[in-house]
């Protein structure tokens, strides 16, 4: 089992810095165009492109690849998606789109895109969320592996093309492979945070610590995997508690499936304001309800391992909410974070997030004050949570080449720790902790 380090908050985990040194971050748009292409006909990789799996993709009994993609509202990016899924260099792919009750343009967008590529399927649904939009596609799905991706990330040329090469070379005991991410704003520009972690192997004791795949564009899984445990958790909308379905599957994969991981970036994850991945409070549910849910299936598990994921978990919210400018929401994550960990107030870097929150709250209220006394019928805009300065890879490295201090050494001292607790107790099922198994 690989290792990883985690910078402040969970946000950023750091691989190790050679595997990076003359990695150059690729595009889609310049390397392949879309083309029309039918479900049964062949297309040459290309050009330039030697890899054995490029030069052999399309011999017979190459699997074939269901992408899925829940689409709610999502004409502002879904074209650029669904280009980005069209231009893989492995062709042998059926997309399947589960329209969940857009009343924006998504539909009329994606039927224009099966007008050139027949590959695409649309599907309807009346608004259900997005687990069910997923669980849908994968029913009428035929693939042997499944690839997710939300309908505003994007993927590199070569995403599935590396991933199902690894699965085949890992063989059945393997259920997911995932790959390394990049996160971009909405014009599609590099923040300077991305998800690079080395944890392959037996991971369902460092899942319940941290979320180390990051979300839901990242995987590629086994059908077997539905089939035999079900598919994405309809019930957490159904809960009012949406935002950690994926999570939820991987800890159920986790318990009888071991993961691996392609060490290349391939995956542009976006955030952008108003997405499910900011709305801390339903995430701060789902999260409870879901960790809770394995706590009561694997209770022999030692309790710190619960303790250390919550309060990790209440720093990413306090980081989440704090970058959304809702300070009072951060500064309560941060005291919710030290109830369960009181060792975090002994590291400057929580106290000095906890002070920067204070003052920014104490400003936001003095200009609300002066703008009432003035009547002033405007509020200040927000401050756009974009970097000002054009990024690159090559900054992002450098960033992840810095020793860890802090937080984020402490998040990683704590899962080394996990990590031997994991491979002390061997494999669920078999030796690892038990299993309530009471209904």
């Amino acid at each position: 089992m690989g290792l990883c380090a985690t910078k402040p908050y969970g946000i950023i985990t750091v691989p190790n810095a050679f595997l990076l040194e003359n990695y150059k971050l690729p595009n889609y748009k310049a390397i392949h165009k879309p083309i029309k292409i039918g479900r049964n006909e062949l297309n040459l990789a290309p050009k330039g492109d030697n890899s054995p799996l490029a030069n052999n993709q399309f011999a017979t009994g190459q699997p074939l690849v269901s992408v899925i993609i829940p689409a709610y509202n999502a004409e502002a990016y879904i074209e650029q998606t669904l280009d980005s899924v069209l231009a893989q260099t492995y062709k042998n792919i059926e997309v399947i789109v589960t329209d969940d009750g857009s009343q924006d343009k998504t539909v009329q967008i994606v039927e224009s895109i099966m007008q050139r590529d027949d590959r695409v399927t649309l599907l309807r649904q009346s608004n259900s969320g997005v687990a069910a939009a997923r669980n849908l596609a994968i029913e009428k799905s035929r693939g042997e592996f499944i690839a997710p991706i939300d309908a505003d990330d994007i993927w590199y040329p070569r995403k599935i093309e590396k991933q199902v090469d690894c699965m085949l070379h890992a063989g059945e005991s393997t259920g997911l492979v995932y790959a390394w991410s990049v996160f971009i704003d909405k014009r599609g520009v590099l923040t300077g945070a991305f998800n690079a972690s080395d944890i392959e192997g037996d991971v369902f004791l460092v899942l319940i610590f941290t979320n180390f795949i990051g979300h839901s564009s990242a995987p590629l899984i086994r059908r077997v995997c539905f089939k035999q445990l079900g598919g994405y958790s309809t019930r957490l909308l159904e809960q009012n508690a949406q935002g950690c379905e994926d999570r939820d599957l991987y800890l159920r994969i986790a318990e009888f499936y071991k993961f691996r991981v392609v060490k290349e970036f391939l995956v542009g994850y976006r955030k952008v304001d108003g997405s499910m991945s900011f709305n801390y409070k339903s995430m701060e549910k789902s999260n409870a309800i879901v960790i809770g849910d394995v706590r009561q299936r694997y209770p022999t598990i030692p309790s710190f391992v619960y303790r250390w994921s919550r309060s990790h978990y209440f720093l990413y919210l306090s980081h989440k909410s704090r970058s959304c400018t809702h300070y009072l929401a951060s500064i309560f994550y941060l005291f919710k974070a030290l109830q369960l960990s009181p060792v975090f107030f002994l590291y400057p870097t929580f106290l000095r997030t906890l002070s920067s929150c204070v003052l920014q709250l104490v400003k936001q209220a003095t200009i609300y004050a002066i703008r009432k006394a003035y009547r002033s019928p405007a509020w200040p805009r927000e401050k756009d949570c974009t970097f000002q300065k054009k990024l690159t890879l090559s900054d992002i490295i450098k960033k992840s080449s810095k020793p860890l201090s802090g937080l984020s050494r402490l998040h990683r001292n704590r899962l080394l720790r996990i990590q031997r607790l994991q491979s002390e107790n061997g494999i669920l099922g078999k030796d690892r902790f038990q299993r309530d198994m009471r209904p």
